[in-house]
Parts: C-alpha cells; structure tokens; sequence
C-alpha cells in the first residue's frame, strides 16, 4: 500500500507541479474549448491523454521501447502550439475543434509519456509490484488532470456567468497565452542546435 501512495503522489505532482508546466498547457488548451456542462466529455477526453501516457509509460519501464529525450522534450510543446492553434483557428464552430480532439488527446498523451518515462523507467522497474505501481501513478495522474480540468471549467463558467467575455474570445485569448508561452519552450528545447 505504500508503494501505492508513493505511485499516486508521484502521478498527482507529475501533472500539479510547477516543473509540469507542458502537461498543465496541454490539458489547459484541451479543456477551454468545453463550457462546464459538458465536464462528462471533457473527462473521457483527459482519460483518452492518460490512456496513451500511460501505454508510452508502460512499454519504456518494459524496456520495449527507448526515446531520445532531446527530441522528446522538444515534441511535448510542439503538441501544445498544435493544439493551441487548432482552437485558434476554429474560428466559427468551437465543435470542429472538439471532434478532433479525443483522437489527439490518446496520440499527444504518447508523446507526453515518452517524456516522463525515462525519468521513471528506473523508479518503477523492480519487477514486483509494478502494476500496482503503474496503476497508482496513473490514477494519480488522472486525478491531477481531473483536477485541473474542474479549475478551468470553472473558470469557464465564471465567465461566462458574469459575461465578462463570450466563450470564442475566452478560447482564442488563452490559447494565444499558451502558445506563445509554448514556442517559447519549443525554442529552448530545440535539439537540432546543440
């Protein structure tokens, strides 16, 4: 059981913590598109993140797969500014973003775990009580994205509540923000320099 709750903090923090700033951007972009009644969509949307994160993280600490982490640690805001600009350009219809989203929330959340899974290939890779281990991680991860996600419906919903802006400009205003604060991250990450 404690190995469970190391597992689980360790998931929560992953996406909490102020060094998870590429997680908190990309889970921020996906759930603005989404007014707070439909929080049932934005949660298979997050789940859809943590399955592909999750299948990444798995297969590393199985040492089936390896990831230049230079490259890796490059692609992560790369998602960000694609998915920020998708938002962006959706300029009529906030759903045309929307029904793209699920298919690049499993896909980006591979990239996203390719990221984790070198620094935690060793932590997790005793053999026993790997699952156990791997589903802690996950659901703590799953609960910090929930989270977030509940934080930024909410602040959709004050928005619009108090009409300090429509929807559309509240998405276009915070996914400019992100991806600006992503191109630069893509910039100080570039590999292709070093």
């Amino acid at each position: 059981m404690n190995d469970f709750i190391f597992f689980f903090k360790l998931g929560w923090s992953h996406i909490i913590s102020i060094e998870a700033l590429d997680h908190l951007y990309f889970i921020g972009v996906l759930a603005i598109i989404y007014s707070f009644n439909k929080w049932k969509q934005v949660l298979v949307l997050v789940t859809a993140f943590t399955i592909g994160h999750s299948l990444t993280l798995i297969l590393s600490v199985l040492d089936l797969i390896r990831f230049n982490t230079e490259y890796v640690e490059f692609a992560i805001p790369c998602t960000i500014i694609f998915s920020a600009g998708m938002n962006m350009m959706a300029h009529k219809e906030i759903s045309r973003a929307i029904s793209i989203q699920y298919i690049l929330a499993l896909l980006f959340g591979l990239v996203h775990g390719m990221g984790y899974a070198n620094a935690i290939r060793f932590m997790l890779f005793s053999g026993k009580g790997l699952g156990m281990a791997l589903f802690g991680f996950n659901l703590g991860l799953e609960s910090g994205q929930i989270f977030v996600v509940l934080l930024i419906l909410f602040f959709v919903l004050v928005t619009q509540k108090y009409k300090i802006c429509t929807h559309r400009k509240l998405v276009m205003l915070f996914s400019a923000l992100i991806l600006v604060l992503s191109l630069k991250m893509a910039v100080e990450r570039f590999p292709f320099l070093s």
